[in-house]
């Protein structure tokens, strides 16, 4: 079982604010998902060989072939502004 403080460590790192009915209740599910992991590593996985995708599927790649392009006026006209032959965005990032 998890104790309470590894709980307040763990909400600590994630930058969470639990009330104390949330951390009875992270502590029963990290102590279950805990238990499992335990129970999986008593499985004997030396002859298994490891698993690059469970579908099988595999890369198709094709030529590169040139095709139509469009022009300046049609790939811009929906655009809300363009600069400098760019689409302009609003700002996302602050530099500050």
């Amino acid at each position: 079982m998890i104790d309470e403080n590894r709980v307040k460590h763990v909400e600590e790192l994630a930058e969470l604010s639990l009330t104390e009915e949330e951390r009875k209740g992270m502590a029963e599910d990290l102590g279950s998902i805990i238990d499992y992991v335990n129970k999986l590593k008593e499985l004997d996985t030396g002859d298994v060989e490891p698993l690059r995708h469970i579908l099988g599927v595999e890369n198709v790649f094709r030529e590169d072939e040139r095709g139509e392009t469009l022009s300046h006026e049609e790939v811009f006209k929906n655009a809300p502004e363009e600069e400098r032959n760019f689409f302009k965005v609003p700002r996302v990032i602050d530099n500050d």
